[in-house]
């Protein structure tokens, strides 16, 4: 999914993290698992085409999506994010 996500240059980035152990309550019951987290750099203009791609390919029926916002950030690299996820004409 991260590569599908890449090559449309729908993400600047990804960080997989590993072992991260989910606690939830799902159709009534409470469930534990594994998961990886998946922290995905994009652009607000991108976020849509993103939640598609994450949806339609995600192998869970209700995939974590959350788009927070970013208040600020090193100059260049907020740059480099909107380089890299920019349509290529």
């Amino acid at each position: 999914m991260t590569q599908a996500a890449l090559q449309a240059r729908l993400i600047a980035c990804a960080n997989l993290v590993p072992k991260v152990e989910s606690h939830y309550v799902w159709q009534g019951r409470l469930e534990q698992s594994a998961e990886v987290l998946m922290i995905l750099k994009t652009t607000p203009a991108r976020l849509a085409k993103l939640r598609g791609l994450i949806e339609r390919e995600h192998p869970y029926d209700t995939p974590e999506f959350l788009a927070l916002p970013v208040t600020s950030g090193a100059r260049k690299y907020l740059a480099w994010v909107s380089a890299a996820v920019a349509p290529r004409a």
